[in-house]
């Protein structure tokens, strides 16, 4: 069924190609949302492409290739939803990657790698997007974060603390964005099960079914995520029903944070 809740506006995802970055974009264009998609995957960013397209012939998809650690992609990324849809309204900041190392163990070229894309990536986005953002009626970002950001574990420390940096930016981004009417707020999700997941899992020789039921412990209500219950918040926040909401750090985590 069709909605309307972003109606008129245009979004651009990073890391669209699965996962949340790909339920955002379903969710989004289901809500009217005209989308500009980008991710370092070409096929599973042309995959995602097509499935929306297939669902709704009349979606309005622009999909861009390009690592969110560069720069001058990042520009050119903002630019292609200038010049295809006229503006820009929505900003979700979601491409990612994951390290398993130790913090005794891990190297500085890991961290170089992590910082990149997590923290250098969003900031290029966000920088990118701006000027536009600044220009529309009423502009958000949403960086997706990690529950992680906020409580501990061990063995993804690195990963942990770029997404606990996230938070930080995300909070001047609203001091400084105020006065120019963009709003950024943060999500923090749980455990999803994502295609990462269960492809991980596969690898490993490991039945999807029995998957499904090893995160009873990571979450009150005792189960998954489905990567669609992390993308309707990102909605909400990203629409003009959050009109009011700057700075904030939503969690999405089935109530881990508070166990």
């Amino acid at each position: 069924m069709q909605g309307s809740r972003l109606k008129d506006k245009v979004a651009l995802i990073t890391g669209g190609a699965g996962g949340i970055g790909a339920a955002t974009a379903r969710v989004f264009c289901d809500e009217g949302a005209a989308l500009v998609l980008v991710d370092a995957n070409a096929q599973a960013l042309e995959n995602v492409a097509d499935a929306l397209l297939s669902r709704d012939p009349a979606a309005k998809v622009k999909t861009f290739v390009a690592d969110v650690a560069n720069a001058e992609e990042a520009i050119a990324a903002a630019e292609l939803a200038h010049s295809t849809f006229g503006k820009l309204d929505v900003l979700v900041n979601n491409a990612a990657m994951r390290n398993y190392s130790a913090l005794a163990d891990a190297t500085p070229e890991e961290w170089h790698s992590m910082v990149s894309v997590n923290l250098i990536g969003t900031s290029n986005y966000c920088k990118a997007a701006l000027p536009l953002l600044r220009e529309a009626e009423s502009a958000s970002i949403v960086n997706v974060s990690s529950c992680y950001a906020v409580t501990g574990r061990k063995g993804m420390g690195l990963y942990d603390a770029t997404k606990a940096g996230m938070l930080a930016m995300t909070r001047t981004l609203a001091f400084e964005e105020a006065a120019h009417g963009v709003r950024a707020n943060a999500i923090c999700p749980g455990s999803t099960l994502t295609d990462f997941h269960v492809n991980r899992a596969q690898a490993a020789g490991k039945n999807v079914e029995t998957l499904k039921t090893q995160r009873q412990d990571t979450s009150l209500i005792g189960r998954w995520a489905s990567p669609e219950e992390i993308a309707w918040p990102i909605l909400w926040l990203a629409s003009d029903e959050a009109t009011f909401i700057t700075g904030a750090t939503l969690m999405v985590d089935g109530g881990l944070s508070i166990m």
